[in-house]
């Protein structure tokens, strides 16, 4: 019996996406094949040992406070790990690396982030190959937006049409 080969999903260049873990939506993220690790633009990180048990806990501020998908708020991490990354420009870093939850055309997808200041780049996340791989998306650098369009026009379907405002029937 053959199986079927998995349909291929088209990511754009820049894609609005949420981290319902995170309680984030609509983030903007670059799609960079480039980078195997995703990235979140973060601030305020302070590794503190837990009051209860002596684990250390990672505190971070993600995004930028004016930023609209974030309410500024202090997140607190105790799974995290810390690996030697290697920047777009050569440069290798020491960084925190979180895991969560990534919505894509209405699924969830479970990936790795590293946490870095990312306020000097036009976007705050960026997506890598090793996301990619695992969805099975493939980039359209001519689009933008796909995954939102997409779920905007199934949320558009899954609605019963409306009354005609005027009262027309």
């Amino acid at each position: 019996m053959l199986l079927k080969p998995k349909k291929k999903r088209s990511l754009g260049r820049r894609e609005l996406i949420d981290l319902p873990a995170l309680a984030l939506r609509g983030v903007e993220a670059k799609v960079d094949t480039g980078a195997y690790t995703s990235a979140i633009h973060c601030d305020e990180v302070r590794l503190m040992p837990d009051a209860a048990t002596g684990q250390p806990v990672l505190h971070v501020r993600l995004l930028d406070p004016e930023h609209p998908a974030t309410d500024g708020r202090p997140l607190a991490f105790q799974e995290f790990d810390q690996r030697l990354i290697r920047s777009s420009n050569g440069e290798v870093q020491a960084r925190y690396v979180i895991t969560t939850t990534v919505r894509l055309y209405g699924k969830n997808f479970t990936t790795e982030f590293s946490l870095a200041d990312r306020s000097d780049l036009r976007y705050p996340v960026l997506l890598g190959r090793a996301l990619l791989r695992q969805g099975r998306f493939v980039v359209d650098v001519t689009r933008r937006d796909l995954s939102f369009k997409a779920a905007r026009r199934a949320a558009a379907r899954s609605q019963p049409d409306k009354p005609d405002p005027a009262g027309a029937v």
